[in-house]
């Protein structure tokens, strides 16, 4: 068989553990530091993923930032830019949004089975469309990203993606970069929500590394005997 792709999460929250606010308005929870981390975790991959929610409400570009990285992946053999994944149970994803228009990297959208027929008429010439069972299976997503070739996935939310790798215990790392403020507000999105997690009280996650960056603070966590110390 072949191995699944190293899954490593990433995230950042307020210090009451929101992802973002309640308005229509982006919270920005990291700073420029960390965001270059961010973009250098994201140029050492080999595909990016995000929920579909995330791609209809943040319309991200999921795409390796800086130039010199850019380049050192080109010069490498690899794409400019890791190939960028998402996950749909319904196929309401924008033809127009920078997810599929911006750069000319892969797109592969794995969506229920129910709705693999609209999907790939909605995004004909846009992205491959997998089905990926009903409901959307991670495993299964995983199976089909190896056989891709990808061998390192960074899952870059939201909640609901966050918790499936989680809760399926198929998440290797975890960098989680705390804001020095708070948020306050139930109808916030919280990062990975409510589950039955692998990692509880009687069995805790290994503390990795603790890194400060300007004013948030990075807690990387080994999930897995995959993860490096």
């Amino acid at each position: 068989m072949t191995t699944r792709p190293y899954v490593l999460l990433s995230c950042a929250t307020s210090l009451d553990g929101y992802l973002d606010d309640a308005t229509d308005e982006r919270l920005l929870l990291s700073n420029s530091d960390d965001l270059d981390r961010v973009d250098e975790v994201r140029a050492g991959c080999d595909a990016i993923l995000v929920g579909a929610t995330t791609v209809r409400r943040d319309d991200p570009r999921l795409l390796v930032r800086s130039a010199r990285r850019r380049a050192e992946r080109v010069a490498a053999g690899r794409p400019a830019s890791p190939t960028r994944v998402t996950l749909t149970g319904c196929g309401d994803l924008d033809p127009t949004a920078r997810f599929f228009t911006v750069g000319d990297t892969e797109r592969i959208v794995y969506c229920a089975s129910s709705a693999v027929e609209k999907t790939r008429d909605r995004l004909a010439g846009l992205a491959v469309v997998v089905d990926a069972g009903e409901p959307v299976d991670p495993a299964r997503t995983l199976d089909d990203l190896a056989a891709r070739g990808v061998r390192r996935l960074m899952v870059e939310g939201g909640v609901s993606v966050h918790a499936q790798f989680l809760t399926a215990g198929l998440a290797d790392e975890l960098h989680l970069v705390v804001a020095p403020f708070f948020v306050g507000d139930h109808r916030a999105p919280r990062f990975a929500g409510e589950g039955r997690f692998p990692w509880h009280a009687e069995r805790r996650a290994r503390l990795a590394e603790v890194r400060q960056i300007g004013d948030v603070v990075l807690l990387r966590y080994a999930l897995s005997d995959r993860c490096p110390g």
